[in-house]
This record gives structure tokens, C-alpha cells and sequence, in this order.
């Protein structure tokens, strides 16, 4: 069997892709960047960066399959250029490679963000959506990363989309902007809340849909790999009755968190340090970003477990210490 390649196994969501599909019996190998490694697990390393086309070209070399789960997540940027580099221009990079090496097939992991919302429903596959609803550079650089994936598609190469919705759960090393709010909440760094929606899922569950993509998904479709949708008060709610805590009371106008969210953006970008709250990270809260897995269900046979398994997980990992098994 040809070894898989996962990118970004060194990363939250990455690292359980890569696991999952030891556990499927794969050998795999992870493209990390020079220094990086991959905690705990069995894989073979292989130094390199989505801009260094021939590194790439190495890492693909013999696969049969590959992972691309590897992106810029940052809601802020004091240059902004670099996410449509790493996720734009990275993904054509790692897609011309697997197509040169011969590669199989492609699971290329886009985002929730990239699926268009309903008003007053859920959002799904087929839902209308552009790049002008694309709010940050950030959502931008990840829908037109998603559109080259699906040129590639189109041209014949078998790649598969999967949208996974807000992944929580252990291993969330740096922490991500979603495990963020578990870690403020844990540590009492956050007094109020603000009136948004997340689809919660599992990391374990997002990486479980990854290989079901991989083994049962149509070329140039896309599937949301999500779980259950919640207001924020409801993780936070969720959250207190997993720590016995109690959830922050006070709910912030949306007006008085943008203010918040520029003052922080302008101070960065004065200070080069990021902001605790960005103003893009705001934007993006003012709408719920609620959908269904539906299409992943009957198609893939994904059944995602409920989000407070997430939380649980979630809450472990942060409570005992980053980085520890």
C-alpha cells in the first residue's frame, strides 16, 4: 500500500487526520515545516513549505493518497498577503505536485466558511455563495483555495472538498481561534459574550469524515463535516456545566464589541503584536454560522458525535496542559 501525505499533521485537525488513517492501516507520511514535528505519532517526516514547489514534489513523490489539512488560520494579519499565499497559491502548488507524482486521489480540506448561509435555515452544499460574501482575508483565501481545488476537479484530477465546521477537542496545540474560547473560558478571560452561532464537531469526528471522504466521496463535490449547531451562551452553558463554573452572564451589543474589535486591530497594526480580538474575527460573529452534514450522512456514512463530547475533550486537554498526552 502506498503511504498517505498529510500536510499540517503537525496542527490541530491535521494531527488527527494523520492518526485516523494510521489507525486505518496507512503508513503515513507528514509534511511539516522546518523545526516542526508530529507529537506522539509513528509517521515519517518530510521537511518543506506549501511556496517550495519542490518540496512539494518530494513529499508527494510515491503516495497514493493525500490529506491537504495544512492552512494560514490567523483572523489577523499584519500582512495579509501571506494567507493568499500559503492558502491560495499552496494548495495549486500541493495539487500540481500529487498531479505529477501520480497521486490518486486528493482530500483537500477547505472550511465552513466557504459554504453560503440561509436566511432563517441551514446552510448546505448547494447554497448560492460567492466570493463577495466572503468577509476577512482569512474566509477569502480559503473560498478561492476551495476554487482551485475544484479547476483541478474539473480538469480531471480526483479531489475531494470537505467543509469542516468548528473543530474542538484535544491536541489543539497552539490553541486555535475556536479552542480559544475553551482556554479564555478555563482561564477567566471571558467576562461577557457576544449573540453568534457555531456548528460544533469533534476533531476526531472531522478527521473520521476526512477518510470517509477519502474512500467514499465523489470527485469535485463538497462535504460539511459538522456536528451541532449552538448559540455561543450555549457552549458557554455547556462549558460551566462541564466544569462545574459558572458561564459569563452579561451579553455585549454587537456595536460595542466592533469598537472593541477596532480599537485591538488598529493597536496590532501600530504594534505588530495580534490583537486579543480582531475586528475580522467580529465580522465574522455577526452571523450564525449554522449548517447540516446531511449530504456527508447519507453519502459518506459520517455520524459525528454530539458537541459536548468535543467541549469534554476539549476542556481535558486545556485543563491538564497543552501538549501532554
Amino acid at each position: 500500500m502506498k503511504p498517505v501525505l498529510v500536510t499540517g499533521a503537525s496542527g490541530f485537525l491535521g494531527w488527527h487526520v494523520a492518526r485516523v488513517a494510521l489507525e486505518h492501516g496507512c503508513a503515513v507520511r507528514a509534511l511539516v515545516r522546518p523545526g516542526s514535528r508530529v507529537q506522539e505519532l509513528p509517521v515519517e517526516i518530510v521537511s518543506g513549505d506549501l511556496r517550495d514547489a519542490a518540496s512539494l514534489a518530494r513529499a508527494a513523490a510515491g503516495c497514493g493518497m493525500v490529506f491537504h489539512v495544512a492552512a494560514d488560520y490567523r483572523l489577523w494579519s499584519r500582512n495579509p498577503r501571506e494567507l493568499y499565499d500559503n492558502n491560495v497559491e499552496g494548495t495549486r502548488n500541493l495539487l500540481d505536485a500529487a498531479r505529477g507524482a501520480g497521486v490518486e486521489r486528493v482530500v483537500y480540506t477547505s472550511t465552513v466558511g466557504a459554504i453560503g448561509l440561509k436566511r432563517g435555515g441551514l446552510g448546505e452544499e448547494s447554497t448560492p455563495v460567492s466570493l463577495e460574501d466572503m468577509e476577512g482575508d482569512y474566509k477569502r483565501s480559503k473560498f478561492l483555495a476551495e476554487q482551485v481545488a475544484l479547476e483541478f476537479a474539473r480538469d480531471g484530477m480526483d479531489v475531494v472538498i470537505v467543509n469542516p465546521t468548528a473543530p474542538m477537542g484535544d491536541r489543539d496545540f497552539k490553541p486555535t481561534p475556536t479552542g480559544k474560547i475553551v482556554a479564555d473560558f478555563l482561564a477567566g478571560a471571558m467576562p461577557a459574550y457576544i449573540d453568534t452561532g457555531l456548528n460544533v464537531v469533534d476533531a476526531r469526528d472531522a478527521a473520521e469524515g476526512h477518510w470517509l471522504a477519502g474512500q467514499r466521496g465523489r470527485r469535485g463535490e463538497r462535504y460539511i463535516l459538522g456536528s451541532e449547531n449552538l448559540t455561543l451562551a450555549e457552549i458557554l452553558r455547556q462549558l460551566a456545566a462541564i466544569t462545574h463554573r459558572n458561564p459569563p452572564r452579561v451579553r455585549l451589543p454587537y456595536f460595542v464589541a466592533w469598537c472593541a474589535g477596532a480599537a485591538g486591530t488598529g493597536w496590532a497594526k501600530l504594534s505588530g503584536a495580534p490583537p486579543r480580538v480582531s475586528l475580522e474575527a467580529v465580522r465574522l460573529a455577526k452571523k450564525k454560522m449554522w449548517v447540516t452534514h446531511a449530504k456527508a450522512a447519507t453519502e459518506l456514512g459520517y455520524q459525528p458525535g454530539p458537541a459536548v463530547q468535543a467541549l469534554t475533550r476539549a476542556v481535558e486537554w486545556f485543563t491538564r496542559g497543552q501538549g501532554q498526552a
